[in-house]
């Protein structure tokens, strides 16, 4: 992969709103995400946090508000079109009957983008980017969970994309595997200079490669700043939810 600069865009969220059944999912959110920069939304399950994501790449439209792409509302018609927008989902979403190959060119193969020879050489350059020299005509199946993760984060490298969201990237992940994500999203800041939007409930992460954190609860951001800033709110929610962690009472378990 070349070192060459990316030009990294730059995100805005203003007034964001959604409703599902009369039931409010986003409740005015208002965000800006510098070019670059690692930006990491934090929360509890249930928080709103895959909805906003879905929204600044454009699968959804909020019920008010916008967002803005480089200064450009995404209500402008082809507008997500003029910039390089990669997402990797949760479950990596990558296809069973596909070799590893097959799914990180598939973008490239299906819209005619390069010739097959190209996209062979983009594939394996990609792949090599992220560690995985060897995979590309093994099945999906023959990988495991950490792998298939940078396989999604390869497949969204084919488009030299100028900003990549993570929709919970270390859900199911071992610690390792976890380490080796957070290890390959600093990586690409730091090559291509793209900007990330990384959404997740793990805290390891979230203050491992963030620039900024967003704290996020029920539709609303609480707080947004620094690792080291959110580490000192006193804000009750952000205290609870830094330092929650599971003890188990065994002598309740003894009779």
């Amino acid at each position: 992969m070349t070192d060459a600069p990316t030009h990294s865009i730059g995100v805005q969220v203003r007034g964001l709103r959604k409703s599902y059944d009369e039931q409010p999912v986003l409740k005015g959110i208002d965000l800006k995400i510098e070019r670059g920069e690692v930006f990491v939304i934090m929360g509890p399950s249930g928080s709103g946090k895959s909805v906003l994501l879905r929204h600044v790449i454009g699968l959804e439209d909020p019920d008010e508000g916008e967002i803005l792409l480089d200064g450009e509302s995404l209500r402008i018609t082809n507008v997500a079109e003029r910039f390089r927008l990669a997402m990797v989902f949760q479950s990596g979403a990558l296809l069973s009957s596909l070799t590893v190959g097959e799914n990180v060119g598939l973008y490239l193969a299906e819209h005619r983008l390069k010739k097959p020879d190209e996209i062979d050489r983009v594939v394996t350059e990609k792949l090599e980017f992220l560690g995985l020299r060897g995979v590309k005509h093994k099945m999906p199946s023959e990988l495991s969970g950490g792998m298939k993760k940078r396989v999604a984060i390869a497949r969204a490298l084919v488009i030299d994309p100028q900003l990549i969201l993570y929709d919970e990237p270390t859900s199911e992940l071992d610690p390792l595997s976890t380490i080796t994500i957070g290890e390959e999203i600093l990586a690409l800041k730091e090559r291509i200079h793209v900007t990330s939007l990384v959404v997740t409930h793990d805290r390891d992460l979230a203050f491992g490669v963030a620039d900024r954190i967003a704290i996020m609860s029920e539709g609303e951001i609480l707080f947004t700043g620094t690792p080291d800033e959110v580490r000192k709110s006193q804000h009750p929610f952000i205290r609870k939810f830094l330092t929650a962690d599971f003890k188990f009472n065994a002598s309740s378990q003894s009779a």
